[in-house]
């Protein structure tokens, strides 16, 4: 089996020898080469042919989302951004996948080891290597303007929806919930994504859509116009305390790898929301939310999933109709309407 190509581009000398020498403890990829800035990097491109990137996104002379603007455009490549834990480096780390970038890894620093990201990393950079990247960053490709919002059903009381995704997740997300009117139900999503960076994304949505979104916070309600997205490194759990729908922040193991989790976000919509719910999966790797949107669908909630051609990375939701748990499979940009027809 071919081994996958790496190249790293990083300021940092350190971050550099780290992420070579961790990352090729792995059999099945070769670090081909390194850069200390774009410059370079568009040379090594160029000569070593890569099948993956490795990003920083703070550098000098040029930034990363300056560079990688240019590549999505010139010469699309999977591109994983490797950034520091801080605000600005979150804020940019978003706005690297709004533009094109596969998926985002905290730099090592504080309890995330060197070890915890030799793994993560050497798992996306497997999934960036088979990402559906073709146009993403090209400007006829991407959607222009804001797209006129869904007309919601005036009587949304009691009504969910739970959204789960992983792998491309944060443009699909973008694209369903700017087409969702001020009105709409109140709506909870699990994003796969680091602690800090769940943060600057719930800002950036609550500044691109018509409902409020915020990153959520224990005893929240779920409230018509409102979008709760679950912070990074904790899971999501939707409850009930009479007419009102709150969630519920907490610790816990990892599920499928993952922290939050949407199977954990899907069980419990299943149970306390039942059939005034519509549970729906999107982009992304592995099988996290397969279980929990067949626990939805069999409690009487309708379920929806992203299709293939849409995708960045059909994992998540392809499990997901292998196991019967999908109502209905269609395109990411006419899944905001389906939704609303459906509550």
């Amino acid at each position: 089996m071919k081994a996958i190509r790496l190249l790293i581009i990083d300021d940092s000398a350190i971050v550099r020898k780290v992420l070579s020498q961790e990352l090729s403890k792995y059999p099945d990829i070769e670090v081909v080469g390194t850069a200390p800035n774009p410059y370079v990097g568009r040379d090594k491109i160029l000569s070593l042919d890569p099948d993956v990137i490795t990003l920083d996104v703070e550098m000098p002379r040029m930034d990363g989302i300056t560079f990688l603007r240019k590549l999505m455009k010139h010469y699309p490549l999977p591109v994983i951004i490797v950034s520091a834990l801080t605000p600005r480096g979150s804020g940019m780390s978003i706005e690297a996948l709004e533009i094109g970038a596969v998926d985002v890894v905290p730099k090592p620093g504080g309890s995330y080891s060197v070890g915890d990201i030799g793994r993560e990393l050497a798992e996306k950079i497997r999934v960036a290597s088979r990402a559906n990247v073709r146009g993403r960053g090209s400007d006829e490709n991407r959607e222009a303007g804001s797209p006129e919002p869904a007309t919601a059903m005036k009587q949304t009381s009691n009504k969910v929806v739970a959204l789960g995704a992983s792998t491309g997740g944060t443009e699909a997300l973008k694209n369903v919930l700017r087409r969702m009117p001020a009105n709409s139900p109140g709506i909870v999503v699990v994003q796969h994504m680091p602690a800090n960076f769940t943060t600057a994304f719930s800002r950036r949505l609550d500044e691109a859509c018509a409902v409020s979104v915020k990153e959520a916070e224990n005893n929240d309600s779920v409230a018509p116009g409102r979008v709760l997205i679950a912070p990074g490194n904790y899971h999501m759990i939707l409850r009930r305390s009479g007419a009102r729908y709150y969630v519920e922040i907490k610790d816990g193991p990892m599920v499928y790898h993952q922290r939050p989790s949407v199977d954990i976000l899907f069980k419990s919509t299943a149970r306390y929301a039942g059939a005034n719910a519509v549970g729906v999966i999107l982009t992304g790797m592995g099988a996290d939310g397969a279980q929990g949107l067949l626990e939805m669908r069999r409690a009487g909630a309708r379920t929806l999933a992203q299709d293939e051609q849409s995708c960045v990375v059909y994992g998540m939701p392809k499990e997901a109709v292998r196991i019967g748990a999908v109502e209905k499979e269609l395109p990411l940009n006419d899944m905001a309407e389906e939704i609303l027809r459906m509550v």
